[in-house]
């Protein structure tokens, strides 16, 4: 008769990393990106299907198990020519395009993520992405401990308000603020009656995105652009948010303030709300009103209220910074692309045209400067 093992007996194998490629994407996505950093739990399935839908694109998913669990989730299309074999994180450039990763993924996942991304593409753009990302630092350390080409070209900085911290350190608002804030409320009051409303998710798919889509077409970005930079109309991103809110995740992440004079939009603020921390994606006015400031009276309003429900900073990202450093803003990190390219002759090529690709982007701004152009993105 056999003698039973006793459980001390048996030994554990160790875990295996391993990746698995998909063609679409994984519905994977989700669970990884609800494993990541709270700024990154936005980068989920919807996000990238609407992408996809918006921009276009066939996508492929190398996803990475650890000892069975899913953690990372790499999407990325194909451009250029095809024996290029060249590929890109999809996305929406704003907050940023990068991919979910878990927050207990080690560095042997990234390793196992470089191989089968290796036999998959010559080179991968990320971005635009902040400088720092916790999800793509260690993918940039693993590339170039494996003989990947790291190249990045810089696209603008970033301006960040510390809510907390400007709180602490002095009243903020300041009293002068908020006097010259009553000051242009009452004088556009004559206008018009003026309501303050606030949008969920559900409120901005149910007719919300078209309000914030009028006053867009209404503002500078109608008159003196194409319009393809703005946010919620159809010649803008509009299809991709529209569809990125079928998400109910995705959707409750999403807040807007919307200012109307006698029942009709004149400014809006839109966020994404990752945590403790928001996201600025955008926020326009009718110049109808321009000189009593709608977009700033909003944007404070919608600041404290932000801080009443617990978050405790803005990122917002690059562009025009004027009103951003009015309200308290500073220049945080740089935002740049990067582009990994596999080891051997492609790495070679692309060391050799690095100065290409550092061109391509933009000129850092010296300290002191009041712009950040978003051209790049």
């Amino acid at each position: 008769m056999t003698k039973p093992m006793l459980l001390a007996e048996f030994t554990r194998l160790p875990p295996v990393t391993r990746a698995v490629v998909f063609d679409g994407l994984s519905g994977a996505i989700d669970p990884v990106a609800e494993a990541a950093p709270e700024t990154h739990r936005f980068l989920r399935y919807q996000w990238f299907a609407a992408a996809l839908a918006a921009y276009g694109g066939q996508a492929r998913t190398i996803l990475i198990e650890h000892d069975g669990d899913p953690v990372i989730a790499l999407p990325m299309i194909r451009f250029g020519p095809t024996p290029a074999r060249l590929a890109a994180v999809p996305g929406s450039y704003w907050p940023f395009r990068s991919f979910p990763v878990s927050e207990v993924a080690g560095e042997g996942a990234f390793n196992t993520l470089l191989d089968s991304l290796g036999r998959e593409v010559n080179a991968l753009r990320i971005g635009p992405v902040n400088d720092g990302d916790p999800c793509l630092a260690p993918l940039i350390a693993a590339a170039r401990a494996k003989g990947w080409a790291v190249l990045d070209r810089f696209v603008a900085d970033s301006w960040v308000l510390d809510m907390t911290a400007a709180r602490g350190e002095e009243a903020w608002p300041r009293t002068s603020t908020l006097r010259k804030n009553r000051f242009h409320e009452k004088h556009l009051a004559e206008r018009g009656a003026l309501a303050w409303r606030f949008l969920g998710g559900a409120d901005l798919a149910s007719g919300g995105f078209d309000a914030l889509a009028s006053v867009e077409e209404k503002s500078w970005i109608a008159t003196e652009t194409d319009g393809r930079d703005a946010k919620f109309t159809a010649a803008g991103h509009g299809a991709f948010w529209r569809t990125a809110a079928q998400d109910p995740v995705l959707a409750g992440m999403m807040s807007a303030g919307l200012l109307l004079v006698d029942d009709a939009p004149a400014a809006f603020s839109f966020d994404l709300n990752a945590g403790n921390l928001k996201y600025a994606i955008a926020n326009s006015y009718d110049p109808a009103f321009a000189k009593y400031s709608p977009g700033k009276l909003l944007s404070y309003r919608t600041l404290l209220r932000g801080l009443e429900q617990g978050l405790c900073r803005v990122d917002w990202g690059a562009g025009d910074s004027g009103y951003k450093s009015v309200i308290g803003a500073e220049r945080g990190g740089a935002i740049r692309d990067w582009l990994l390219v596999r080891p051997g002759l492609p790495a070679l090529l692309g060391r050799a045209l690095r100065h290409i690709w550092t061109r391509s982007g933009q000129r850092p701004m010296p300290p002191g400067m009041g712009k950040d152009s978003d051209a790049a993105m």
